[in-house]
């Protein structure tokens, strides 16, 4: 049990040693949520407060949050993908450890990775007029960022242990990503929009750590904080439990 905690461990800090790292992928991160905050949040903003919404630029916050977090995890797959084209993931693979463990490692360190983006994000709309109803519920907002963070995480090593191109995954993932978001409730309410998009939305994992994201910050939830918790945890254990049944799998 310890060396595969010490794998983990170690898997964990090799991820978030390479962010810190690389100045210009923090920085590169930012630009989306930036561009987010000023086109929609300003250019959309009258229009949300004469609907009778009050400030965009508050609901808008947590799903720009959300966006980063979700973008920054399930990229983190790529990785799975690079090191495999260039032999990296052979030489951890034949390691005499778990693979699960080497799998865990790098999906929490993702998870972590994508975490500290959040959280970024999270001070940049304190500058564009962003304030959260309770400062003392912003720690329980950023746990809920790593389980948002950890199940796309998971995802994202799940679809790259299938894949052995990283064209191929980018692809994919956009497939995913792109409507998970706009889907997602990120950018518009849940309520009075048609059935379709409805049901869309209520099986999108994204809506609930978005909507947990207002419930904590603003005091706004579609489906309740206790709801959100559970559906992501749900998905999450299922999404990490394939992810480590994929990569264990994995050929080199």
């Amino acid at each position: 049990m310890s060396l595969v905690l010490r794998t983990i461990f170690v898997m964990w800090l090799c991820e978030v040693k390479k962010y810190l790292r690389s100045r210009s992928r923090i920085i590169g991160a930012l630009g989306q949520p930036i561009f987010y905050l000023l086109a929609l949040g300003y250019g959309l903003g009258s229009v949300f407060q004469a609907a009778g919404q009050g400030s965009y630029i508050q609901f808008l916050a947590p799903g720009v949050i959300g966006m980063a977090i979700i973008f920054t995890s399930i990229f983190n797959g790529m990785q799975i993908i690079w090191d495999r084209q260039f032999g990296f993931l052979k030489e951890t693979l034949v390691a005499p450890v778990s693979r699960v463990a080497i799998m865990l490692g790098r999906t929490f360190g993702g998870a972590t990775v994508a975490t500290m983006q959040g959280s970024i994000v999270l001070g940049l709309t304190l500058l564009f007029g962003f304030h959260p109803v309770s400062w003392a519920l912003v720690v329980p907002a950023i746990l809920l960022m790593f389980l948002v963070a950890s199940l796309f995480s998971a995802l994202g090593i799940t679809v790259a242990s299938f894949l052995t191109d990283m064209q191929g995954f980018q692809l994919i993932i956009n497939f995913l990503a792109m409507p998970m978001f706009f889907l997602s409730g990120a950018l518009f309410p849940l309520t009075k929009i048609p059935l379709l998009l409805k049901a869309l939305a209520t099986i999108d994992p994204l809506s609930y750590g978005v909507d947990g994201l207002r419930a904590l910050l603003i005091g706004v939830s579609h489906f309740g904080v206790a709801i959100d918790v559970i559906v992501l945890l749900a998905v999450a254990l299922v999404l990490l439990g394939l992810g480590s049944y994929r990569f264990t799998r994995v050929e080199v």
